[in-house]
């Protein structure tokens, strides 16, 4: 597992910046998605509604990698993830996800009002590579 650095950590952990995971299709190609996420240590945290061509992707092949931009400067993680279908473990993750993003209170009113009637999954990326581009590491 790659160390991600405090300078790349700090990057990510921006609230306002969003994931885009790249999953492989069954004929090869790649597939992109715009993603909430968090890090938990040097673990990605995302999760998605269960049945979505992404967790389909990821149960055939679990190779992935994530791009985060703010212009030129970004962060790309790439692994192997595994996939978690444990009901409170994805509700806990997506409720976590919507409180990094909108606050506690409306993180809270999604989890509730919305995200509770989905069967979700956990999507845990183990970062193999790491690539960090303008953050003053690389300059």
């Amino acid at each position: 597992m790659a160390t991600i650095s405090d300078e790349a950590r700090a990057f990510l952990d921006n609230r306002h910046r969003f994931a885009v995971l790249a999953t492989v299709n069954p004929d090869g190609t790649p597939q992109q998605t715009v993603m909430w996420f968090l890090l938990r240590g040097d673990q990605v945290v995302m999760n998605t509604k269960r049945g979505r061509r992404k967790d389909r992707n990821l149960l055939r092949d679990p190779r992935v990698s994530i791009c985060v931009e703010d212009g030129y400067r970004y962060v790309t993680l790439a692994g192997r993830v595994t996939l978690v279908e444990d009901e409170a473990t994805t509700q806990a993750d997506i409720k976590e996800l919507a409180t990094r993003y909108h606050g506690p209170d409306r993180g809270e009113q999604m989890a509730r009002d919305y995200f509770s009637r989905d069967a979700r999954v956990s999507i845990y990326l183990d970062v193999d590579h790491v690539d960090a581009r303008g953050l003053g590491e690389d300059e």
